[in-house]
């Protein structure tokens, strides 16, 4: 039998289940990638899919460690979503001309294709989410989250 004194506080784990900012924002973010994964549906690549390529897009061809550093992803996940991008043919991965150890990696034509294919259906979820938030609280929460994102750094 168990006396008071060791059983759980069950009002702060109640607050722990609630009010985690970890928590939340992950909870946050797999509701929204689900929902732009469905928009993004018809295009053939997931959110995180579309991201890695629109950077590629936006950036040309790039090392990998700046490219996971940019995308905060630690190097190894960030090869593990490139391989299916690679063996579809989206991204080209090569040995850097300069380092022979750098791996470069850039959009390939049919990468080019599959985000141009893409970019209409994002648009939409995006105009999706910012009509339901709006368009002044969707900039507060961006705000809002590079201040987070810069505060972790500096930590």
């Amino acid at each position: 039998m168990h006396d008071q004194a060791s059983q759980p506080n069950q009002a702060i784990y109640q607050q722990v289940a609630t009010l985690c900012t970890c928590g939340n924002l992950r909870t946050t973010a797999r509701v929204i990638t689900q929902l732009y994964d469905a928009f993004l549906q018809p295009s053939g690549l997931l959110v995180t899919q579309f991201k890695l390529l629109g950077a590629l897009a936006a950036h040309g061809a790039i090392a990998l460690s700046p490219l996971a550093e940019q995308l905060a992803l630690d190097p190894t996940t960030l090869a593990r979503n490139l391989k299916p991008l690679e063996r579809d043919g989206l991204v080209a991965i090569s040995v850097g001309e300069e380092d022979r150890r750098t791996r470069m990696v850039r959009l390939t034509e049919r990468g080019q294709n599959a985000l141009e294919k893409a970019l209409p259906l994002w648009e939409e979820a995006q105009a999706w989410v910012i009509s339901q938030i709006g368009q002044e609280r969707w900039r507060a929460m961006l705000g809002d989250w590079a201040t987070l994102v810069a505060l972790t750094h500096q930590r």
